[in-house]
């Protein structure tokens, strides 16, 4: 049997502010699936080059991590939306959270901007600077997460 928060009093609505069980295990797994794409594409663009008749020469499975990526950041987007509808909209009412919450939010914008920017910069020199903007939050969102879902459980265990 699992604990459950009491629902949030936001305006005039009860609004429970944890997502449940399905929807959080749901959205977990976008972001897991979103992130190890990305990492993975990182380790076999930079550590598996080939080598190619005129030298080094991209990992086979490079345009098929990126494909995956991209599918795993649409899912993503929608996961925004449904957590927008559920839980941020709520939380930030409450007022709780709104410094972690913001940073999260924050994160994800710049990594959705970063993203967009990769797919359609032709320039070499922004696309490298967009790119190594993305990775780099990229690899420290998962950190970003957990600071943000281990001080809602602190809250909710001193609020219980």
């Amino acid at each position: 049997m699992t604990h459950m928060r009491p629902p949030t009093v936001v305006g005039h609505h009860r609004t429970p502010l944890r997502l449940s069980r399905r929807r959080r295990h749901f959205i977990y797994g976008v972001g897991w699936l979103l992130w190890s794409t990305g990492a993975l594409w990182l380790v076999f663009h930079y550590f598996f080059m080939g080598r190619g008749e005129f030298g080094d020469a991209p990992h086979p499975s490079e345009p098929w991590w990126l494909r995956l990526h991209a599918v795993a950041a649409f899912l993503a987007l929608w996961s925004f939306g449904l957590v927008w509808g559920v839980h941020i909209v709520a939380g930030w009412q409450t007022r709780r959270q709104r410094v972690s919450g913001g940073i999260l939010f924050a994160t994800l914008s710049w990594l959705t901007l970063t993203g967009y920017l990769l797919y359609y910069l032709t320039d070499d020199g922004w696309r490298s600077v967009s790119a190594l903007a993305h990775w780099i939050v990229g690899l420290a969102i998962p950190l970003v997460l957990a600071v943000h879902v281990i001080l809602g459980r602190r809250r909710s265990g001193r609020n219980a």
